[in-house]
């Protein structure tokens, strides 16, 4: 199974958009149901996003619901060939998840944190439900919250917060949130890189012209893949710690990054 890099949102009222984006080359398509529809479109973009879940799609459907507490769509989702995950936004405690897990069984959750109060409890909804396999960041919303304009590093605190979290639970790394300017490609990818430092992996997409950029982004270079390569050799040489000619110093935990580096550089999941 491959390691997904880049997620296209695409609006649950708009089902030609959709189909687009199951073509557009994306690892994951998130149908939203939530921001990206007006509230007389809501009933329409469940239809909508139901019927075109009743087929089998050729890469992984994700959709993001309106909250954990909406029964109708839960379960008018839930079963559905097509549909591979459910994206919950508004989760502000891991009591949140268990009763859309029994609405939902089987179906894997990402639980969005979008308030203080969520990333307060990051660990508690990381860790709430085997359902849970990952988690990520609103942080449009989060920014609202705490009243902070800048979307650059003011953010760091709650994002390494999830980062830990999600690595405390067991779960595969955070993907990064959306990067509301699709013209300025430069800015994206400095965006991703400092995401990429803070410990995330991969990024969603409001439009494709910003997935190549993030795939660039979190795709190890060459000297890094080089680098993970020489100490994965080292280790398989020798036991124990080490330095290396170049005066890296080897151990199991740094043993451990190199062969995460590589599974990513190959998008083989572990």
């Amino acid at each position: 199974m491959n390691i997904p890099l880049t997620y296209l949102y695409a609006p649950g009222d708009r089902p030609e958009v959709v189909l687009k984006a199951v073509r557009s080359g994306a690892d994951v398509v998130i149908v939203d149901l939530e921001d990206a529809v007006a509230p007389d479109r809501k009933k329409y973009a469940l239809a909508a996003t139901a019927e075109l879940l009743t087929d089998p799609q050729p890469l992984p459907v994700h959709v993001r619901i309106n909250s954990p507490r909406s029964p109708e769509e839960i379960e008018t989702l839930t079963g559905l060939p097509g549909l591979s995950a459910l994206r919950v936004p508004k989760v502000t405690h891991g009591t949140d998840i268990p009763p859309v897990a029994d609405l939902a069984p089987g179906v894997p959750l990402y639980p969005l944190l979008e308030s203080a109060l969520a990333i307060e409890h990051a660990y508690t909804i990381a860790s709430a439900h085997p359902a849970v396999r990952g988690i990520g960041i609103g942080e449009a919303d989060l920014r609202a919250d705490l009243g902070i304009r800048d979307g650059g590093t003011a953010l760091d605190w709650p994002r390494s917060r999830i980062v830990v979290a999600a690595r405390a639970a067991g779960l595969a790394p955070p993907v990064q949130s959306v990067f509301p300017d699709i013209r300025d490609l430069d800015a994206l990818y400095a965006s991703c890189t400092h995401g990429r430092s803070l410990g995330f992996v991969g990024r969603a997409a409001i439009h494709p012209r910003q997935l190549p950029v993030i795939e660039r982004a979190f795709r190890p270079t060459p000297d890094e893949i080089a680098a993970a390569a020489a100490v994965v050799k080292a280790a398989a040489a020798d036991e124990g710690a080490q330095a290396l000619p170049d005066g890296r110093f080897v151990d199991a935990a740094i043993v451990a990054a190199a062969e995460r580096t590589l599974m990513l550089a190959r998008r083989e999941a572990p």
